[in-house]
């Protein structure tokens, strides 16, 4: 699994997961949902489940579920501010399109 998050990604989830006392790390993956098909979730992760996969960079563990693993293997996570605006940016080589609003993705043979 190989999963590149920015430095900016890293400090705003370092951030984010200071608050939370019994967090492991950050869970990332997709569900089905929107327009195109999926929708990236990220979310404070208190466990690691048996099949779960855990990349870990600079001291932060994202825990993958198997179902996502597929879908987002080769995920660049970034994190960019426009004006008053902040957002994670994802670049993921497995998405062939995107609805139009950007808020779903497709990939041509979902696993």
């Amino acid at each position: 699994m190989n999963i590149r998050m920015t430095p900016a990604a890293r400090e705003r989830m370092h951030t984010f997961l200071a608050g939370e006392a019994n967090a492991v790390g950050v869970r990332f993956g997709v569900r089905k949902t929107g327009c195109s098909g999926y929708s990236y979730t990220m979310d404070v992760a208190n466990d690691v489940k048996p099949n779960d996969t855990v990349v870990e960079q600079d001291g932060l563990k994202l825990i993958v579920d198997a179902k996502s693993a597929p879908l987002i293997d080769g995920t660049e996570i970034d994190f960019a501010r426009h004006g008053l605006n902040s957002t994670f940016v994802f670049r993921n080589p497995n998405s062939s399109g995107e609805c139009g609003c950007g808020e779903s993705f497709h990939v041509e043979s979902a696993a």
